[in-house]
């Protein structure tokens, strides 16, 4: 198994708010996507797992090519990996044995986010599904962190039916067995919105100047805001009782305090605990 590189898929035409921006505000939301993404691709895989996976397909080979007691040596070798994980304390239903992390930043306003939100709904009416499709996929602003894993409560068991059926000699059911096995690897999916990535750095990064640059700061601020209201266009939703309106709604007090000089400190660390509750309250996960 290899870890896949990230890829990114930039949709829309129009000059967006964001790009509009200064240098530096910019900056600060590109490095806050770089590093979302290497946090993604420093997902710990799961060694024995993946070397219980390579056991198991050769044992599959093994079996096809009528090597019998090679393939049976191949699982128990695959069945050792796994005691190593089930024997750790803590040990995770899913093992990941692969990752892929592919990034997509939707490049457009709020306006072209409504257009292209009407002209798909027009098309689905007219049943033209798949040009759709193509105009939905364009509206999604993601890192998507794939993640295939092998599910340690089942896996260890079908290996041990194997080692049985082998010892039996039911080759056949032994190849199923295994064949099965490594059909039941689970795909997960989490998808995590880049607008609400970007507000949590640039509130981040105005706290840390506003003493020294309170103009700087108000733009981070006020890009913070137009990633919220481009992160509730493209529909991500959150389970936190923190809405939209009201992060907004805070970082609008904030400028507000910056302006009249006042200490913000508290604001800011209360805005901030807001925002990464929000954000990771917004994260979905998806079971393939």
């Amino acid at each position: 198994m290899k870890k896949l590189l990230t890829s990114v898929v930039v949709a829309g035409l129009l000059v967006s708010g964001s790009m509009a921006a200064d240098t530096k505000t910019n900056n600060v939301s590109k490095n806050a996507v770089v590093k979302a993404e290497k946090k993604a691709e420093s997902t710990q895989l799961i060694k024995e797992a993946i070397r219980a996976i390579q056991y198991t397909q050769d044992a599959l080979i093994y079996l096809n090519n009528k090597k019998n007691d090679k393939a049976k040596e191949s699982l128990k070798k695959a069945v050792g990996e796994l005691a190593v994980v089930l024997n750790s304390p803590n040990a995770p239903y899913l093992l990941p044995v692969d990752v892929q992390i592919n990034a997509y930043q939707f490049v457009g306003d709020v306006k072209k986010i409504k257009a292209l939100t009407t002209e798909a709904k027009d098309l689905l009416k007219e049943n033209k599904i798949p040009q759709a499709r193509e105009i939905l996929n364009t509206l999604r602003s993601e890192i998507v962190i794939k993640t295939v894993n092998l599910p340690l409560a089942t896996y260890p068991a079908a290996l041990n039916l194997a080692i049985k059926y082998i010892n039996e000699g039911k080759i056949k059911e032994a190849k199923d067995v295994l064949a099965m096995a490594l059909s039941t690897l689970v795909e997960v999916d989490n998808v995590i919105p880049i607008p609400l990535i970007k507000a949590q750095a640039l509130v981040e990064e105005a706290s840390k100047i506003v003493a020294k640059d309170k103009k700087q700061a108000l733009r981070y601020l006020e890009e913070a805001k137009h990633q919220l209201v481009i992160g509730e266009a493209l529909g991500y939703t959150s389970t936190s009782d923190t809405t939209y309106k009201m992060l907004k709604d805070a970082i609008s007090k904030l400028e507000s305090e910056i302006n009249k000089g006042h200490k913000t400190g508290s604001i800011f660390s209360d805005l901030i605990a807001k925002l990464k509750e929000f954000k990771e309250k917004a994260i979905s996960v998806i079971h393939k």
